[in-house]
């Protein structure tokens, strides 16, 4: 996500939503195929919407396994 947003990995704040850092709709579909590769299993491109932080996400996908 850091290069995604140009920026280091260490001033990410795991609890700051992903539109504050400018994470749009296109920028979603890349990070959610990333994830998808990642995890080796399908996720919804809308997922970033319904947990909005990387904190809520990485919650929701550790229990989805």
């Amino acid at each position: 996500m850091s290069d995604l947003l140009e920026i280091e990995p260490d001033e990410i704040d795991v609890k700051t939503s992903f539109a504050r850092y400018g994470l749009d709709s296109s920028a979603a579909v890349m990070l959610t195929g990333d994830l998808e590769s990642w995890l080796g299993q399908e996720i919804e491109p809308t997922i970033m919407y319904d947990y909005p932080t990387i904190a809520d996400l990485a919650a929701h996908l550790s229990h989805s396994n």
